[in-house]
């Protein structure tokens, strides 16, 4: 076979396999027995064309391979996500889940219940009991094993036939239009990758990060609806407002009498087949202290990116926002002080509890703008595929207001941008400095290296004792 051309004039062979052996450069033949092949480890300079010549070995199958795009999230806990919105299902590959972690389907299904369509008037009809499966890495004993978490939510409600018209007329703001520009053909029913359904991935793979944060810090993410429409919230404490606070109403804000005027809201715009967007207001109590990687993976940076990449979104805002631009550097400092019990603090959280790009360990406050549903049922002027002008009146079942449903999405990114900072901070400045190093030099198994606990009952080399595991495992 051939590598694509043109190729940068420098080859590494470290990106190669071992067995395939360069028959050509830039067009020239090389005058070398057959059996000659790159050595792994060695670069070679020639021109922009570089022909090489597989010689299989154990597997058919071709030495070169592409990242998924577009689809994978994080670098230490990296959660890739698949599937459209009427396919078969969708779901997550999580990869870099740290093993023995206590997990269960129950906590995975929690969050995806809050994300789950049909829940009220003002989301979307469909009716899907998002039923996740766990697929691998999590043993029958309910502990992570270290290796890629798969997640599959099947679809069931689904009714393609309802996009008869958008097959070829495109939705006003919706991603069909850009879909076909880019891939030159795109998934019509439901919007494929372009739907919301894409997020129960992200929100499956958030539910493992919550977890990881909340048994190592005691971190606490929640979201709220801040804003719908004209209708803001007002009253919300964020030093107490709970869970249980925002889901108390179908609008998913803490304070009832702001709640009741979003729903009035809402209500209003979808009887008149139209929608409208708003605001989700998003905090984290407890987060760990020194998390960012500056310059270009400031904390705020991936936030950034992570709620962006939510269907919908339009704008970002974390502490003071756009409104800090008011204010003077006087104004705007948020001044130190020493807490007996806490150290450190910030007597304002202009900063929203990020510094330099790196958590300060106060609250982060984060605003993220959603703009109104792109598919509704008035007529709208458009094009078809064709390139010809229509009017479209839209099917389907849709939000009206996307975001008393967005609030678990924002939940779950933040959460997957976290645990991911996290990771990294303790591989790299946890490193050095240790007294002990020997569960990195010999292994996770001390009873297979420690005499303190060789011979013993095994209850230290895991979760369950040797005993125990072997009767819970007998096919008996």
């Amino acid at each position: 076979g051939s590598l694509p051309t043109p190729l940068p004039p420098f080859v590494s062979t470290t990106h190669l396999p071992v067995t395939m052996a360069i028959t050509a450069v830039a067009g020239v033949a090389v005058a070398a027995p057959a059996s000659s092949s790159l050595r792994a480890g060695r670069s070679y300079r020639g021109a922009a064309a570089v022909r090489v010549a597989t010689r299989p070995v154990a597997s058919t199958r071709r030495g070169m391979s592409v990242r998924a795009m577009g689809s994978s999230f994080g670098r230490m806990f990296r959660v890739t996500t698949f599937g459209e919105s009427h396919g078969g299902g969708v779901g997550c590959v999580v990869d870099g889940v740290p093993p023995k972690l206590q997990l269960t389907r129950e906590e995975l299904q929690f969050e995806l219940d809050r994300r789950r369509p049909g829940q009220s008037r003002i989301t979307t009809p469909r009716n899907e009991e998002d039923s996740c499966e766990i697929l691998s890495g999590v043993g029958l004993d309910g502990i992570t094993l270290g290796t890629p978490i798969a997640v599959l939510v099947r679809n069931k409600d689904h009714r393609s036939q309802d996009y008869g018209e958008i097959a070829v007329a495109y939705r006003p703001s919706h991603a069909d239009a850009t879909y076909d520009m880019k891939y030159g053909v795109r998934a019509i029913a439901g919007g494929g990758r372009s739907s919301a359904r894409e997020t129960i991935g992200r929100v499956a793979a958030g539910a493992i990060a919550k977890k990881i944060l909340a048994q190592i810090a005691g971190t606490e993410i929640l979201a709220y609806v801040s804003q719908v429409k004209d209708v803001t919230a007002s009253g919300v404490d964020h030093e107490n407002f709970t869970m249980e606070d925002v889901e108390g109403n179908i609008a998913r804000c803490p304070d009832q009498a702001s709640a009741d005027a979003m729903i009035e809201a809402i209500d209003k715009v979808r009887v008149k087949g139209d929608s409208c967007g708003g605001v989700v207001t998003c905090i984290v109590r407890g987060c760990p202290r020194g998390l960012g990687a500056p310059v270009f993976d400031k904390l705020e940076a991936d936030l950034a990116k992570a709620m962006l990449s939510l269907p919908a979104t339009k704008g970002f805002e974390v502490g003071s926002g756009f409104d800090g631009v008011n204010t003077t550097g006087s104004e705007h400092n948020d001044e130190f002080y020493m807490d007996p019990k806490t150290g450190i603090r910030t007597k304002t959280n202009r900063s929203g509890g990020i510094q330099g790009g790196i958590s300060n360990g106060e609250i982060i406050e984060l605003k993220i703008a959603f703009k109104p549903t792109s598919t509704i049922t008035q007529p709208q002027n458009t094009v078809n595929r064709d390139g010809v002008d229509v009017e479209l009146k839209a099917k389907g079942r849709h939000d009206p207001c996307v975001v008393p449903r967005a609030v678990p999405m924002v939940e779950s990114m933040v959460a997957l941008v976290l645990v991911d900072h996290l990771m990294m901070q303790y591989a790299q400045c946890n490193l050095l400095g240790r007294e002990d190093y020997s569960d990195l030099v010999q292994g996770q198994m001390p009873t297979l290296y420690d005499p303190a606990f060789i011979g013993g009952d095994g209850s230290s080399g895991g979760e369950m004792s040797t005993k125990d595991m072997s009767a819970a495992f007998s096919e008996d």
